[in-house]
């Protein structure tokens, strides 16, 4: 590591923590700590949402499957697009047009809303842990990153780093802080991305012809998948867009329904084909390179997640490979601050909050920032006994949708309002899933174990929903 790349890569840290304390300033109270004031324009909250959901998946993930399948790869984000519209056209208007909404922060509000404070609850529970293992990838990300690139940094020490970054500055600035350095660090990602990462890989393995020559012509094909990979994204990754806290929170934080739907549209159009056609294009340069026998010491036998820090780090002169690890870095941060806030407004606001309801509105934001701080420790605790990034995030949002999105579809769309019913569908998909992960049981037709969590979970809902109305039209005619 140079200095030269090490004193961009401070810089680019100390600049987020004063966006940090920027906000720290201007925040009053929980309002402003958890939903940025219910004020914030489209193009922010679109370009925080797409930063926030590409994160670590789309830089080490994301170049992982492109390392691994190629172009192909990118259809994981194409679902994510159709999760971001289909929600646009149909949650949007419902959450953001409903008066009963205006004064929530979280996602399980919405849940006691509809149902009861229990099954909020539970809601708040499945969410906290969800948001917990996801923050907890990201800061691996950011790790694997560092170590990947700079052969000086030990993992550990790096995970330290990140982790302290990304705490600090979202335990002072909250959601302002969070939203606003995420449109800064889009703009660095994608800056970095398009005229340093790709062009100079690109000549590094020999332009178009060294490519074509170095892999077979699956890796160049869109259909080079199964349709267990589109089912297994598309059951995943489309329900997290009605079910994810840090979706909520930038639709409590927008100024209307249209400013919420422009940035649900402007974060879909990014998503795909934009984001994902970047992302797996390094994962496959760096495959080329590997192939060429050109990263020295890597194989692709080893982990496919580090191919592209590797080869960034071997092909970079000094001072662009500082730059490209901030553009890097920015995607990580990006995702880690939101789903710290996630975790922290469920626990503060949903699972303890009725401890400190007494408590003035700056004591409840220095309660808030406290909390943050130790899920932030937690997380960086967990991210040290993982080792691979695009599985941690993918269990997080199945456990979360397999518990979440059947209750909250049935009481937002269909008028359901029986507690039992929601809190019991909880409770079965979310434990049945997070069973089938933890098992590692071989599953039929290589299906994501949240297809089965969900069933279980819909089945659940309907059964007791159904078991209420005929026991209660008997009681009535006795």
């Amino acid at each position: 590591m140079s200095y030269i790349d090490l004193g961009i890569f401070v810089a680019y840290m100390l600049a987020m923590l004063g966006v940090g304390y920027f906000y720290m300033k201007q925040n009053s109270g929980q309002e402003d700590y958890y939903v940025g004031g219910r004020s914030i324009g489209p193009w922010h909250i679109g370009l925080s949402v797409v930063a926030t959901d590409v994160g670590g998946g789309f830089s080490i993930g994301l170049g992982g499957l492109g390392f691994v399948m190629g172009m192909s790869g990118s259809w994981m984000l194409f679902t994510g697009l159709l999760g971001a519209w289909l929600a646009a056209v149909v949650l949007i208007p419902r959450v953001k047009s409903d008066s009963a909404f205006a004064k929530f922060f979280t996602f399980p509000q919405i849940i006691g809303h509809l149902y009861n404070s229990t099954t909020a609850k539970v809601a708040a529970v499945i969410c906290f842990l969800g948001y917990l293992g996801f923050t907890s990838s990201q800061l691996l990300a950011g790790a694997k990153l560092a170590s990947g690139t700079f052969e000086e940094l030990d993992l550990s020490y790096a995970l330290l780093i990140m982790g302290a970054v990304a705490v600090i500055y979202t335990v002072m600035g909250g959601l302002k802080a969070v939203i606003y350095t995420d449109t800064i660090q889009w703009i660095v990602l994608m800056a970095g991305l398009m005229f340093i990462g790709i062009p100079i890989s690109y000549n590094f393995v020999g332009g178009w012809e060294g490519i074509q020559s170095t892999l077979p012509q699956e890796f160049f094909s869109f259909s080079n998948l199964t349709w267990q990979d589109l089912a297994n994204w598309g059951i995943t990754i489309i329900p997290i867009w009605f079910v994810g806290m840090t979706l909520y929170q930038r639709i409590f934080a927008a100024r209307d329904v249209q400013s919420a739907k422009k940035a649900w549209f402007i974060a879909g159009l990014f998503e795909w084909p934009i984001m994902a056609l970047l992302g797996v294009s390094l994962g496959l340069l760096s495959r080329v390179a590997v192939e060429q026998g050109a990263l020295e010491g890597f194989t692709t036998a080893m982990d496919p997640e580090m191919g592209l820090p590797v080869l960034l780090s071997q092909i970079l002169p000094a001072g662009i490979l500082g730059l490209m690890m901030s553009a890097y870095f920015s995607a990580v941060l990006s995702t880690a601050d939101s789903c710290l806030m996630a975790a922290s407004g469920n626990l503060t606001t949903d699972i303890i909050g009725k401890y400190y309801t007494t408590k003035s509105l700056k004591e409840e934001m220095r309660i808030s920032q406290l909390l943050t701080l130790a899920i932030g420790v937690v997380a960086i605790i967990i991210a040290w006994q993982m080792t691979e990034v695009l599985s941690l995030m993918l269990y997080s949002y199945a456990f979360m949708v397999s518990g979440l999105f059947v209750p909250v579809i049935g009481g937002l769309f269909f008028g359901q309002t029986s507690a039992k019913a929601a809190t019991s569908s909880m409770i079965a998909g979310g434990s049945l899933t997070a069973g089938l992960i933890i098992s590692e049981v071989s599953l039929p037709l290589g299906l994501d174990a949240n297809l089965f969590g969900l069933t279980l979970s819909l089945l659940t809902f309907v059964s007791v929903i159904y078991y209420e109305k005929n026991y209660s039209s008997k009681l009535i005619s006795k």
